[in-house]
């Protein structure tokens, strides 16, 4: 078995080589590489979410790992290497807590998801309110934080599956005020940075479904 390389070491590789074998080393050397801090403030990034800068190189002494798990309880992304030309890799929230609560930044998906759910007639559905694994207690407080900067008082979601395997994480329009379709779209992109990148959301009436729970 090959030596685990360091971040430094996977991250001054060329873009040829980088693929999903290279993505696959960086996150698992995210395990034991440690990182130097730039700035101990989240700053902006280009998408207007909050990261922190880090650097993998020279004065890296803080413990990848440590630095995950803090930005789990924070509502904070990760950006490696942001005084390159591109930075070399961007960790969304919906990653990082993913990879504290399952193992990994990404979790492979089956199932295509296409924005809209079908229910057929006299199908069975298993509705409730998300648990603890499925949405932990401190991710539910950064989205409800979220939410309050929008005046949004009293977010509501259901979880619903019709399998056991495959969940759709299901958020109330009218506790949003009923915002227009027009904007559907972009409420859910803006969501979905605060969910693993294989949750399925949708924004959806909560007519004619099982009652929905405050977040």
């Amino acid at each position: 078995m090959q030596p685990l390389k360091s971040l430094n070491e996977i991250c001054s590789q060329p873009d040829s080589l980088r693929n999903d074998v290279w993505e696959a080393q960086l996150f698992e050397s995210c395990r034991t590489s440690k990182l130097m801090i730039v700035d101990p403030q989240p700053r902006m990034g280009p998408d207007h979410w909050p990261y922190i800068f880090a650097q993998t190189g020279m004065g890296s002494t803080e413990p990848a790992l440590k630095v995950i798990e803090w930005l789990a309880t924070q509502g904070v992304g990760l950006v490696l290497n942001t005084h390159k030309p591109a930075p070399d890799y961007i960790f969304s929230y919906g990653m990082i807590w993913n990879f504290v609560q399952n193992g990994e930044f990404l979790t492979r998906s089956e199932s295509e998801f296409s924005g809209k759910i079908e229910i057929e007639a006299g199908a069975k559905v298993q509705a409730g309110s998300p648990s603890e694994a499925y949405l932990p207690n401190y991710v539910r407080r950064i989205l409800r934080s979220f939410f309050t900067d929008q005046e949004v008082s009293n977010p509501k979601v259901l979880v619903m599956s019709q399998d056991l395997i495959n969940y759709d994480l299901c958020l109330s329009l009218e506790s949003l005020g009923d915002p227009p379709e027009s904007e559907h779209d972009g409420i859910a992109r803006a969501l979905s940075w605060f969910l693993p990148t294989h949750y399925s959301l949708l924004l959806i009436s909560e007519k004619g479904l099982p009652p929905f729970y405050s977040l």
